[in-house]
């Protein structure tokens, strides 16, 4: 099997597909974005990438803030709608019947139909050519409690979220390992060959033990068996001599 050269492109897939919410409470806009992701931990950071010409892009630039809202399957009919359509023109919350609800720490809301909203403060502008790339930190996740599990961890397999892979959105399918599954393994099989090689010692030594035990046991049984012998033969012996001086 052999690769096929490509010219270079947006070729990185799968992706996560957003719908980021700007501006104010009163005047909103939603834009779908897929160019977005985790750039820093400490302090936690994103981007996201947007084309000049968009009508959020000026929104977010002025007003340097921005909610990421992840998306699901309920919500990928509105994803693609928000991404085609220009809040120049539409008020995109009532035309999807998506509701608003208020951020903890910016003016612009968060949708509150997405599982998980993410908000986010601009921390500088990188013009990259096509895009502006905002790199913002993260203020603050908005989880809906129906999607955390009893040990408090955000459960991703409930939500359904989609993802987006040239020009096509997907659902997510079937969790295959977690971070780290594969050191794991190699610790947990060496864990189970140290844990064989006591059993294994431990089988033997009781093994020895047993065939010790039972050897006493066989050696005891004969001695009391030339016992009785033995007295058995003395017996005889007095039957013997009694019968020759009746005689």
């Amino acid at each position: 099997m052999s690769k096929i050269i490509w010219k270079p492109g947006t070729f990185i897939y799968p992706l996560p597909v957003i719908m980021v919410s700007c501006g104010t409470f009163e005047k909103s806009n939603i834009i779908t974005v897929a160019w977005t992701g985790i750039i820093n931990s400490e302090k936690p950071m994103c981007y996201i990438s947007v084309r000049k010409e968009r009508y959020s892009h000026d929104v977010i630039k002025q007003t340097k803030e921005f909610v990421i809202n992840l998306t699901n399957e309920t919500l990928a009919y509105a994803t693609d709608w928000c991404g085609v359509k220009t809040g120049a023109k539409v008020d995109k919350f009532k035309e999807m019947n998506l509701s608003k609800e208020k951020a903890k720490f910016l003016k612009c809301p968060l949708i509150k139909e997405s599982p998980v909203s993410i908000e986010c403060k601009v921390k500088e502008i990188k013009s990259l050519g096509s895009h502006d790339m905002f790199i913002a930190e993260i203020v603050s996740i908005d989880a809906e409690e129906e999607y955390i599990d009893e040990n408090g961890a955000f459960d991703i397999t409930k939500c359904n979220l989609i993802t987006y892979a040239n020009g096509k959105y997907f659902t997510l399918g079937k969790q295959i390992g977690k971070f780290g599954y594969s050191v794991q393994k190699k610790k947990n099989s060496a864990i189970r060959k140290k844990i064989d090689v006591k059993k294994d010692y431990k089988e033997k030594r009781e093994q020895k033990n047993s065939n010790m035990t039972n050897n006493k046991a066989k050696r005891e049984k004969s001695k009391q068996k030339n016992i009785k012998m033995t007295n058995k033969n003395k017996s005889n012996k007095k039957k013997i001599l009694r019968k020759k001086d009746n005689v």
